[in-house]
């Protein structure tokens, strides 16, 4: 969030959003956007979101994804396709993300 970068871990990602673990001296609140940076692989590739913090519990943060670049839905499309196993269910999770 501007200058401000917290590490964190990667609890559960979709073409909505992002679930994480909220890391240390996190100063956000509720309706907060951000930037979300997952770095895949080596670095060499990375998926880019603008989000809003839409619920926070239990040391988890829940963000509500608003922009993905192309490269960015891409690679996070693989990785559902990958982790889902099924495309049906992937053609389902473009579906809703459209509709939003």
């Amino acid at each position: 969030q501007g200058d401000r970068i917290w590490p964190s871990q990667v609890l559960d990602i979709s073409l909505q959003g992002a679930l994480l673990g909220e890391p240390e001296r996190f100063e956000g609140q509720h309706g907060d956007s951000f930037e979300v940076v997952i770095e895949l692989g080596d670095g060499a590739a990375s998926i880019r979101m603008t989000v809003t913090l839409r619920h926070y519990e239990e040391r988890r943060l829940g963000f509500e994804c608003q922009t993905l670049d192309l490269d960015s839905a891409t690679h996070l499309r693989r990785l559902v396709e990958l982790n889902l196993g099924d495309e049906a269910e992937l053609h389902r999770e473009l579906a809703l993300l459209s509709e939003t």
